[in-house]
């Protein structure tokens, strides 16, 4: 029997940052065949020095210079081996999502698997910031139909900046008003996972159409606080496991039938982490 497809997904804060603490032997002992990345926040020679041969990369990086980026990387001896196509464009034509979306194609044992690693803006409520989020969300909305079509195998991954659920946040009760946490940012997961084409009541009241995709950790973990994959990194939040869980797997009915593990990858320590955000660590039996 050949060996699942494993996916993972990090926020790296920088990759340069996180090799320098430890990202590479994570990498090195975890056997993974797709890499997403974002927050890159470096050059594409950067990332081929880092990876190193053995990796086929593909980055878009932001407009702005040091800022988000994201990446996707496959290890070339592996089922995935080498992108056949991948795609950056996404949206209005006068929106500028540069450094936070990019689609690959991957053939996997005679069929293709289409990977996406994104960063959705962290917004902020009432400014133009949290505009660009909504668009985002709303030019999201639009792909994911097109990326499932007549039972594609898709995936989405990466940091989406919103808490879903009361369950995925630790203080949920302070956070209501806050951008990653708003109602209107929520309903947009609320018809994501929704069954597709119902109507589906958001919990900001409005309705639009499901979607049908699946959230890959909740479907895993079940109905549990967590598992969070973000904490600040001020005060002991993650001694204390005050996180969020804002990165995701989102999956195509078809790709999520086919999830054999599911592993939020949580440093064993603070001064262990090399990011201040947890992998998550997915295997697809494709």
């Amino acid at each position: 029997m050949a060996s699942p497809l494993r996916i993972a997904s990090v926020n790296t804060n920088g990759v340069r940052a996180a090799f320098r603490k430890g990202m590479g032997d994570w990498l090195d002992a975890r056997g993974v065949d797709i890499l997403a990345m974002q927050e890159v926040r470096a050059s594409t020679e950067d990332l081929e020095n880092l990876l190193g041969s053995e990796w086929d990369i593909l980055h878009d990086p932001a407009t702005a210079k040091g800022r988000a980026g994201v990446a996707i990387a496959s290890r070339a001896a592996s089922a995935s081996g080498k992108a056949s196509i991948h795609r950056v464009t996404f949206g209005d034509d006068d929106f500028d999502s540069a450094g936070r979306w990019l689609e690959a194609d991957y053939e996997v044992g005679g069929t293709v698997v289409t990977v996406v690693s994104t960063y959705v803006h962290s917004g902020e409520d009432n400014t133009p910031k949290q505009v660009e989020k909504y668009r985002f969300l709303d030019a999201m909305s639009s792909r994911m139909p097109e990326l499932a079509h007549d039972g594609a195998l898709a995936l989405i991954v990466g940091d989406l900046n919103v808490g879903h659920r009361e369950l995925d946040i630790r203080n949920w009760k302070g956070n209501r008003k806050n951008a990653g946490f708003l109602p209107k940012e929520r309903a947009y997961f609320d018809r994501f996972f929704g069954p597709s084409g119902s109507p589906v009541e958001g919990v900001d009241g409005s309705v639009g159409p499901g979607l049908g995709w699946v959230d890959v950790g909740r479907q895993w973990a079940g109905e549990v606080d967590g598992p969070y994959t973000w904490w600040s990194q001020r005060g002991r939040a993650f001694d204390t496991d005050t996180g969020w869980r804002i990165d995701y797997h989102l999956a195509s009915p078809g790709l999520a039938a086919t999830v054999a593990g599911y592993w939020v990858d949580r440093a064993p320590s603070h001064d262990e982490r090399w990011s201040d955000h947890a992998p998550l660590v997915v295997d697809y039996a494709v």
